[in-house]
């Protein structure tokens, strides 16, 4: 569940985050993934690339939140977070505009892809 924060009339989601062990880790190192949410009301397209030319993959559901692993510049894309270039890659292969994540930032918040 995400945490809900009341702010005068609004209210502001926060990103949740989590403690995982990952297989990229230092051994017996436990490491922090930040979910963030996909915008509401949206089913967002997964591609294969960080372009709307690179094929569907899957299809994330209404209320999804993503992990992203890391981000690369691709294709412009126009959402209901802005225009932008930056793509998230949110597991193996697989890419959605960062203009349907709400990241709360204009810019990269995870390392570039290599």
């Amino acid at each position: 569940m995400v945490p809900v924060m009341s702010v005068g009339l609004a209210s502001l989601r926060v990103a949740e985050s989590e403690t995982r062990r990952s297989a990229f880790a230092p051994q017996g190192e436990d490491i922090m993934t930040t979910r963030y949410e996909v915008a509401p009301g949206y089913r967002v397209n997964v591609r294969s690339g960080p372009s709307t030319k690179y094929p569907v993959v899957r299809v994330l559901p209404l209320g999804a939140t993503v992990a992203i692993r890391c981000q690369q510049y691709g294709e412009w894309v126009s959402g209901p977070y802005g225009t932008t270039n930056v793509w998230d890659n949110i597991a193996a292969g697989e890419y959605v505009s960062d203009a349907y994540v709400h990241t709360g930032s204009d810019g990269l918040v995870a390392p570039r892809c290599a």
